[in-house]
């Protein structure tokens, strides 16, 4: 679904991004991994298509297109969403209206809100005087909304508190269509199959691992990704030794 070939990116006229290799097929959930200030929300909005983020070499290739010219709306017409870590406040636009901005129609609005007990929130201005929590079911009603294939999603345990972190896991898994699981009588195979949605996920702090699975993890380390494998294995050896591990990888 998403193939990045040796990617670089700058920003301001400071290299970010280096070399960066990244293949994410139809079904997978991918994790990533790295201290700030690493680039890891700068691999996002480069994906995403953002201006100021500037692709100096490599390419990235969406459904078989390549992405390096397409301005962001049409990388959202393509199937593109993105979760942001700190959304703005947009002052005389309603939740509302955003929604069907989105694309859904305004008698399954309240529907969908519903699911993430937001209903009261509808006519109110988006995200002004929302708490952390609140402006994470925010982006994440947005994206039911849009109904993406491939989402980006940029700390989503970011100023969550307990009370609503497994809500917001729980509505990413019916996002990326990992509700389903093997004990229900399917192998984790054969789900892969059936899954069409696609994510990569940033985590810094790991808490959003505990609501939802993934399938492979990456260590982003002064712009490069420098090492790949098994998520919880990946954040298990970060939590006990820091990225001290990582940078001899890099290196």
């Amino acid at each position: 679904m998403l193939k990045i070939e040796d990617l670089r990116v700058e920003v301001a006229g400071k290299e970010i991004l280096r070399h960066v290799d990244l293949e994410i097929n139809p079904g997978e959930t991918h994790v990533l991994f790295g201290p700030n200030g690493s680039g890891k929300t700068t691999l996002l909005m480069t994906i995403m298509g953002f201006p100021g983020y500037e692709i100096t070499g490599g390419r990235i290739v969406f459904k078989e297109k390549e992405l390096n010219d397409l301005p962001l709306n049409e990388r959202a017409s393509l199937g593109i969403g993105l979760s942001f870590q700190r959304p703005p406040t947009i002052k005389g636009v309603k939740m509302r209206q955003m929604l069907e901005i989105c694309g859904k129609e305004a008698e399954k609005v309240d529907t969908m809100a519903q699911a993430l007990n937001f209903n009261d929130f509808l006519d109110r201005d988006l995200n002004d005087g929302f708490s952390g929590g609140e402006i994470k079911r925010s982006e994440l009603l947005q994206l039911m909304a849009q109904n993406p294939d491939f989402l980006l999603l940029d700390e989503p345990e970011s100023g969550v508190d307990l009370e609503n972190i497994a809500l917001i896991g729980k509505t990413i898994e019916r996002l990326l269509e990992r509700e389903i699981k093997p004990r229900e009588g399917k192998s984790q195979k054969e789900l892969k199959r059936e899954r069409k949605k696609s994510g990569l996920i940033i985590t810094h702090t790991g808490y959003i691992l505990d609501y939802l699975d993934a399938d492979i993890g990456h260590v982003l380390m002064d712009g490069v990704l420098c090492c790949s494998g098994n998520y919880r294995e990946l954040f298990k050896c970060i939590k006990e030794q820091g990225y001290n591990e990582c940078v001899k990888c890099a290196v």
